[in-house]
């Protein structure tokens, strides 16, 4: 069996920190669920027992969406008998598909649990992008820099089968997903192996090839949030089907909230294009508004989707600062007043700019004061206001924490209901209830009946409709029942609401035994060729099992993974998309056809400090990349890193030609 038809389908993938936080996910609209298991997932402090991904996984077949666990992480020797027992428990759990990163996981002998290929794999090409599908993955997650034609230039290579899954919103990793090494480099702790530590956010100094500043004490480094709000029917049309939330790190008010945001736009592009449909069962019901910029965020980029642009870094600050809410117009001994767009609540997070910082404060008090057209307010904060450095009359607030917002997401703030539609028939014997859901599964429940006429008919068919209607408890929303009985009967309360609790038991039942597992597929036979005969550290490989993957798929050199500590001398710690060249006007390409400039301006290497640590920035301007260079610090290649594969030449047998 392969995996079940889902090229119509658009699926809203959300992530989940929790198995707790899953389960808002599904109600606030999400088709599936990533979610990390109890170990070697990319997000090390976010993991779950396989008990509380079991549960997650039976609500969320409850309405036909899917769980998938990361186990994205390069593996070594010494794990990957952990790795293999692990997946078998995912498997027995009914976890729907793993997303992997390491390709020896292929060479194990595993459940037929269907597989997708993690962004850690670094999916830049059509031609990689159809070497995985020939493999045997699913679905592939292209890297976050792709522009939507070289999404649709990786759709055409593909079949229908595979599914392209695609980031739509969160935090932007600055390097190509799988080639970041600085973390490692720098304090031991791999980014590949779940523990990046982030230097990306730190603050850095740009020197140009002359020693000259660019740039002072910026975060350089440091991307916008990912926002593809305004580009997802051209994401559709590129071919993407997957849409995927970043955020397994992040609370559950961010995950409602952006989980909701994207299911009413989806929502709006179904109801206009009826050749697609949603990848789950049931409609959401929102409680509250959703608004992105009420969640953390570093202010939002569509990154690269329509080519390259100024705009994508967040270099002031990597914090959430908020939104605009008004300006300040007096400063009182203990208070101060603004004049806002929008109403303050007690606990309200605020903050605004001095100098190069972000000054923070929580509004303890506040009150409305005066009948003026542009409302004011008065601001008790929870710091002496002589200690709050630059704040007086003219100073822009932002607010980051709109505390009366999160409390309408903090209790019940969504429902989902799968559409159900009722008929009530009479035979000689009894009544049976039958239902019949939006997907087309049927069900039902017969009781057995001896027929009395009502004393009056019109009342007892409304108490037996009211009865018969009260799914209010269930998954199912009631959209038409239609009583085809012969004359309205009197059914005493009790029989018909048992009746209905019988007959959406047994839809239950039903759908459950027509909920189709993805299984994974089968590699093409003879086993496809990689597009490349070489592989350096940027491969990621990391144990005698993706060693042998890869001989058996052409290549003829595999050199250790960065984790090995096999570079001890300067290479590229990190490969990105970004430039920042590019960013402040030094690019070469941006000076050609301006008059007394062109060919004055080279790509020369230039310079990052940030503390004690210099990196060198060299620009590959045919690939329009930037990479980070430096080496691994003494003090962590000092540490024998857990064992790995070194660099050796392998056997290699001609492949076969696919035809």
């Amino acid at each position: 069996m392969n995996t079940p038809d889902r090229s119509h389908r658009l699926e809203l993938l959300a992530p989940a920190k929790t198995a707790e936080i899953g389960r808002e996910a599904i109600l606030h609209g999400a088709d599936a669920v990533y979610i990390g298991g109890p170990s070697f997932g990319a997000r090390h402090n976010a993991g779950n027992s396989i008990a509380d991904i079991a549960a997650l996984v039976e609500f969320a077949h409850r309405f036909h969406a899917r769980i998938f666990v990361t186990l994205n992480t390069i593996l070594h020797d010494a794990e990957l008998d952990a790795a293999r027992a692990l997946i078998r428990q995912c498997w027995d759990a009914g976890v729907d598909a793993l997303i992997v990163q390491d390709l020896g996981l292929l060479e194990l002998d595993l459940p037929p649990i269907e597989l997708h290929a993690s962004t850690q794999c670094d999916i830049r090409t059509p031609a990689k992008a159809r070497f995985l599908a020939d493999v045997g993955f699913s679905q592939i997650v292209l890297a976050r820099e792709l522009t939507i034609a070289q999404i649709a230039a990786v759709r055409a290579v593909l079949g229908p089968e595979t599914i392209v899954e695609h980031f739509i919103h969160g935090a932007l990793c600055v390097a190509y997903s799988g080639q970041c090494y600085i973390s490692h480099a720098h304090t031991g702790r791999s980014a590949n192996r779940g523990d990046c530590s982030q230097a990306c956010r730190l603050p850095y100094t740009l020197h140009d090839g002359e020693g000259r500043v660019v740039a002072f004490d910026k975060h350089l480094l440091s991307m916008k949030d990912n926002n593809q709000s305004a580009n997802l029917e051209a994401l559709i049309d590129a071919g993407v089907r997957s849409f995927k939330i970043e955020g397994r790190y992040k609370e559950m008010g961010y995950v409602k909230n952006i989980t909701g945001h994207y299911r009413q736009l989806l929502d709006g592009i179904l109801e206009r294009r009826p050749e697609l449909a949603a990848a789950a069962s049931g409609r959401t019901r929102l409680g509250f508004a959703p608004d992105p910029d009420k969640s953390f965020h570093r202010g939002a980029t569509d990154y690269f989707a329509h080519g390259r642009g100024a705009d994508v870094g967040a270099f002031d600050s990597p914090t959430f600062v908020g939104t605009p809410l008004g300006t300040v117009t007096r400063i009182g001994a203990d208070w101060f007043e603004l004049s806002a767009t929008e109403p303050l609540a007690n606990g309200d997070g605020l903050n605004y700019a001095h100098k190069r910082a972000v000054v923070g404060l929580q509004a303890n008090r506040v009150e409305p004061i005066g009948a003026r057209a542009q409302p004011h307010w008065r601001v008790w904060p929870n710091e002496r206001i002589k200690q709050l450095a630059g704040l007086r009359p003219g100073v822009e607030i932002r607010r980051n924490r709109d505390h009366a917002w999160e409390q309408a997401l903090a209790g019940r703030s969504a429902e989902r209901r799968i559409r159900v539609w009722a008929e009530l028939v009479d035979d000689t014997g009894g009544l049976t209830l039958s239902l019949q859901d939006e997907d087309g599964i049927r069900a039902g429940a017969r009781v057995a009946l001896e027929h009395q006429p009502p004393r009056d008919e019109t009342a007892a068919r409304g108490a037996l409709r009211d009865c018969l209607s009260r799914f209010g408890t269930t998954d199912y929303d009631l959209q038409d029942l239609s009583l085809k009985c012969r004359r309205a009967w009197f059914v005493p309360a009790s029989v018909a609401n048992r009746l209905r609790r019988d007959a959406a038991t047994a839809l239950i039942d039903a759908r459950r035994a027509a909920f189709a597992r993805g299984l994974r597929r089968r590699p093409i036979e003879p086993p496809a060729v990689y597009p490349d005969d070489t592989l350096s550290y940027l491969a990621n490989v990391y144990n005698r099992a993706a060693r042998a993957f890869y001989a058996r798929h052409g290549v003829r050199l595999v050199e250790a993974a960065y984790e090995a500590h096999e570079e001890a001398g300067e290479v590229s710690l990190m490969i990105t998309k970004h430039c920042l060249r590019y960013s402040f006007s030094l690019c070469p390409k941006q000076a050609k056809g301006v008059t007394g400039v062109q060919g004055q301006v080279r790509a020369e290497p230039m310079t990052l400090v940030g503390g004690s640590e210099r990196l060198t920035l060299r620009f590959d301007c045919r690939a329009c990349e930037m990479h980070v260079v430096g080496r691994i610090k003494k003090h962590v290649l000092a540490s024998p890193p857990p064992s790995a594969v070194p660099a050796v030449a392998v056997a290699f047998h001609p492949p076969r030609s696919r035809s």
